[in-house]
């Protein structure tokens, strides 16, 4: 089980809940994942078709076999409003609740969504990993900030993701003839840790493999989970 500090008030006010993300950004650490790696948490979410459940899935992925260990799923009531740059204030209470139904615990966890590369350098990857105190890296299919040049065409290929001079995330090519992702430090990890982490999980395709199988999963569970658990 995964264990996590207490949660914050999920109901505050997008005012209060940027405050938050400044104070708790001071809590991320940039330091050497360590080499023992073998448990990654692939972490993503979804909203029901009503709108008023978010449903999340942590598929727990073996790296060292290449397979999936254990997977996943909770849903609760949809407190949050969608504001951009204020995802984990959505999908964090879902995921958390998912993480936590876990058997074996992760020694990493692998989000759908951004780290550092947040216009107050707290996204998602790094809210989970800083309430978790776990290794954490944020692998988004789009840019929120910053500003890079195209990587290379080969799968490995990276470039710096720059917001305001400062190097937020990597845009790193997976797939040949593949749009990038992007790529950043959520915490307890660097750069060149979270780039590698993402690679390693990729198996010829775009995405790292635990999100994309927590992203089927939910997308599945969102279609057939009880219709009164949905619609009241």
């Amino acid at each position: 089980m995964t264990s996590c500090r207490p949660s914050l008030k999920w109901t505050t006010s997008p005012r209060v809940a940027r405050e938050l993300q400044l104070q708790l950004a001071a809590q991320v650490r940039l330091t050497p994942l360590p080499r023992d790696v073998r448990w990654v948490a692939g972490l993503d979410a979804t909203v029901s078709p009503n709108g008023r459940w978010m449903i999340g899935v942590a598929t727990l992925w073996d790296l060292q076999e290449q397979c999936v260990a254990e997977g996943r799923s909770a849903w609760l009531r949809l407190r949050f409003p969608y504001v951009p740059g204020l995802l984990s204030f959505r999908e964090a209470p879902v995921l958390l609740a998912a993480l936590r139904k876990l058997r074996k615990k992760p020694d990493l966890l692998l989000c759908d969504g951004q780290g550092r590369a947040h216009p107050r350098r707290f996204g998602l990857a790094c809210h989970l990993g800083v309430l978790c105190d776990l290794p954490s890296v944020g692998c988004a299919k789009t840019r929120l900030v910053g500003e890079a040049t195209e990587p290379g065409p080969a799968p490995g290929d990276w470039v710096p993701l720059l917001d305001q001079g400062e190097v937020v995330g990597a845009v790193v090519r997976t797939r040949p003839r593949s749009k990038p992702v992007y790529v950043s430090v959520g915490h307890r990890c660097t750069l060149e840790d979270a780039i590698r982490v993402v690679l390693a999980c990729c198996r010829g395709h775009r995405l790292p493999e635990p999100t994309r199988r927590s992203d089927r999963t939910a997308r599945l569970v969102r279609r057939f989970l009880p219709a009164g658990r949905l619609t009241s």
